[in-house]
């Protein structure tokens, strides 16, 4: 959507809130010729560092009793 510069002053708010709503950019212009971008931003929560590999390794086998392999701290 395009709309020009003093339309775009006189109706601000309602189109800020529109464009949230919407998601679609408004071009603003000024004598016919784009000079800026109104655009949504999206509110992508990051993943919380706490539990970020969770069910990400799979166990296979007894994990436990040790192999019998030698180890220099063994010896």
């Amino acid at each position: 959507m395009k709309i020009a510069a003093g339309e775009f002053k006189a109706k601000c708010l309602k189109l800020m809130d529109d464009v949230q709503k919407n998601h679609e950019d408004i071009i603003i212009t000024k004598y016919g010729k784009p000079i800026a971008k109104l655009t949504a931003i999206e509110n992508k929560t990051p993943k919380p560092l706490f539990g970020f590999l969770k069910n990400s390794v799979i166990i296979t086998g007894d994990i436990i009793t040790p192999t019998g392999e030698k180890w220099y701290v063994d010896e």
